[in-house]
């Protein structure tokens, strides 16, 4: 579909963050709903995957019927702040985002339904009307059914979308899974919180950004499940390092990284030592130091791996045929994260 790239309203200007990179804060995250349980509330069912592990997805599994296998329910929901200025773009990122969190968990997206907050006396709803388009299309190429949705008139514009999918119980792609000895795999270079940043700054327009997040983690999630791998997690709004610790600890491992193994769009290198960086990307930097040892990798480097991605790629315990090899998983030792 054409693009309205020339829209004279800059979005971005209307959000106090871009993308992930508006997300609470992941330390912050946790105090606040750690201690939150709930008991099992329907009969026949069970939580198989929820808050304990940090996954990218709530799964419940579904009694089987009628000689039928049993099956998985996997469902998330995912929105954010502008990202880009182009509408249409930002609502094919958010999409592709949101459905980034079923690839993750091993599943396929079946039904989601629209997340729109827009300032109705201050945005023209020609701009919300091109956000859902670009959600729309990119439902349709993942083969999701868009049901509907949810609008509020909010001060600050914000969209995404709630989806749910399947997923085959005995092959789910979990944080808990990792197992010392399996290689990490990365579908998407890394990049994409500083440049949007940087964008969000000037005005500049970065393709290679913006084909990145719109592409779908459904190629690579079907790959990681084809070659074995059981564990992943989809790298978002905390970062590499941010996901990574999460894995790690869920799994009771190390991860170890090959700093220069890991892949980085052209640009981000000179963003980040332009200064077009997030206070979202210092937070989860700041968050996972305690759990890292950083040997001597400089500071524009640490600052790259803990950038708060939209719409990343997956993180595989496993090798993914195309995508670069740039770590391992090891005995746990007193870090979470290794860097060499």
């Amino acid at each position: 579909m054409t693009s309205t790239r020339e829209t004279p309203v800059r979005l971005t200007q209307f959000a106090h963050g871009g993308g992930c990179a508006c997300k609470i804060p992941p330390g912050e995250l946790e105090d606040i709903v750690g201690a939150l349980t709930a008991p099992p509330v329907a009969a026949g069912s069970s939580l198989l995957v929820g808050p304990a592990t940090g996954d990218d997805a709530a799964v419940v599994t579904l009694p089987a019927a009628h000689g039928a296998a049993a099956a998985a329910v996997v469902a998330t929901a995912d929105f954010f702040t502008p990202v880009v200025d182009d509408p249409y773009d930002w609502g094919r990122i958010a999409a592709a985002n949101a459905l980034s969190d079923v690839y993750a968990m091993g599943g396929r997206p079946l039904v989601a339904v629209n997340l729109l907050a827009w300032p109705r006396e201050v945005l023209s709803f020609d701009l919300a009307r091109e956000v859902l388009r670009g959600g729309l299309d990119v439902a349709v190429e993942a083969g999701c059914h868009v049901g509907g949705g949810h609008s509020v008139d909010d001060p600050e514009p914000k969209y995404g979308m709630a989806v749910t999918g399947l997923a085959d119980p005995s092959r789910l792609l979990r944080n808990d899974a990792g197992r010392p000895g399996l290689p990490l795999s990365l579908t998407k270079p890394l990049g994409l919180g500083v440049l949007n940043n940087r964008h969000k700054t000037t005005g500049e327009r970065f393709e290679q950004a913006i084909a990145t997040m719109v592409k779908l983690n459904r190629d690579a999630a079907t790959a990681a499940l084809d070659a074995g791998a059981r564990c992943a997690t989809d790298v978002t709004g905390f970062g590499l390092l941010g996901h990574l610790h999460k894995l790690a600890r869920a799994s009771g491992v190390t991860a170890v990284i090959d700093t220069f193994a890991v892949p980085y769009l052209d640009g981000a290198r000179e963003a980040v030592r332009d200064g077009y960086v997030s206070g979202g990307t210092r937070r989860n930097l700041e968050w996972v130091t305690p759990y890292t040892d950083f040997g001597d990798t400089d500071t524009d480097t640490r600052l790259l791996l803990a950038d708060a991605q939209t719409s990343g790629g997956l993180l595989v315990a496993g090798e993914v045929p195309g995508a670069p090899v740039v770590g391992e998983l090891v005995p746990r030792g007193p870090h979470s994260i290794v860097l060499k």
